[in-house]
This record gives structure tokens, C-alpha cells and sequence, in this order.
């Protein structure tokens, strides 16, 4: 068996991420919006914490349609704070909606929001064949272009690290190792 799988092994939770989701390509706006939020999430936790929530996450963010999301009032979002099946933080909850807002001036611009992302690798997807987990970097220079630009147009929790996180979680980035059964 793949080392690839070794931080999903023996939950099934992230055995299914692992598995159906991560590093697949998916041309899905609220998708992609969805996997932004929960990587901004993730900041300072484990994305174990964040899937095991994932489900509190959608009741709570409308499915993380982008427009429901660019629409919350500040007491739906006040109110959020009070739930425990997502992480607390006003600055996490609040960014999901200013992300949004951030999300729809995108699509004006380019069209979608996949068409903005897919903008960082040239419309085609990156594939770092590696043999072993220690050779997957955490940052790259897509990550770091395309965090600098979600930052001007005021986006928040997108750090380059964070960014190359979502990379793989939209599948603009492959890095199941070379020999994983789920490339």
C-alpha cells in the first residue's frame, strides 16, 4: 500500500477525502468556495478537526453557495459563534462571508471562480508524481502567487500555505504519491 494514504488511514472520514476527493479535479464554484472556507478553517488545527465538522459546516453556511454566503447578516453570523459544531472564531466565521463578497467580484471578473483559479496554472493541472510524503512541499510558487493575489482583492485566512492546501483540495494540484492506487 501507498504511503500517500498514511494521514487518512483508520478514519473513514478522511479515508473517503482521501480517496473521492482530494487532488480531483472539480470545476465547481461552490465546491471550490467550500473547500476555500474550510482550509481557512484549518489554520492552527488539524484538517481531521475540519472534516469531522464538515457536515456542521454546510448546515451552517448555506451548502456554501457563495451568493447565501456574500448575503449573511452580521447577527446570522453573530449567532454562529454560539454553535459548537465549527470552530469559534469570529475572524474564521466572519472571512467565510467576506470571502464570498471577495468570490463575486471575482466571477464579474473572470466568469467563474474556477476560471480565476485555474488562472494560476494555466488551465491545467499540476502533478508532482512524487515517490514519498517527504518530498511534498507545502508552499509553492503558485501558492504564493496565487495567495498574494486573494489577499489584495481582500480575502482572508489565504496564506501561501494555506492556499497550496486548496490547491490540492480543487485538484489544480496532483500530489497523491506516484505509486497511490487513487491518483
Amino acid at each position: 500500500m501507498s504511503e500517500c494514504r498514511a494521514w487518512s488511514e483508520g478514519d473513514p472520514i478522511l479515508e473517503e477525502y482521501h480517496d473521492r476527493e482530494w487532488c480531483r479535479v472539480r470545476h465547481d464554484d461552490d465546491f471550490e468556495f467550500e473547500m476555500l472556507c474550510l482550509e481557512g478553517a484549518s489554520v492552527g488545527l488539524s484538517w481531521k478537526i475540519i472534516m469531522h465538522k464538515r457536515a456542521a459546516y454546510r448546515a451552517a453556511f448555506h451548502d456554501f453557495k457563495i451568493d447565501a454566503c456574500a448575503a449573511m447578516s452580521d447577527a446570522e453570523l453573530e449567532k454562529l459563534l454560539l454553535n459548537p459544531g465549527i470552530i469559534r472564531s469570529r475572524g474564521k466565521i466572519f472571512s467565510v462571508r467576506k470571502n464570498a463578497l471577495a468570490v463575486q467580484q471575482i466571477r464579474k471578473e473572470f466568469g467563474s471562480f474556477d476560471a480565476y483559479l485555474w488562472g494560476f496554472a494555466d488551465g491545467k493541472q499540476i502533478d508532482g508524481r512524487w515517490r514519498s510524503l517527504a518530498e511534498v512541499p507545502t508552499v509553492s510558487d503558485v501558492s504564493k502567487r496565487m495567495s498574494a493575489d486573494m489577499k489584495k482583492r481582500g480575502m482572508g485566512f489565504v496564506g501561501p500555505v494555506i492556499t497550496y492546501s486548496f490547491l490540492q483540495a480543487v485538484g489544480i494540484l496532483n500530489d497523491h504519491l506516484a505509486d497511490c492506487a487513487y491518483r
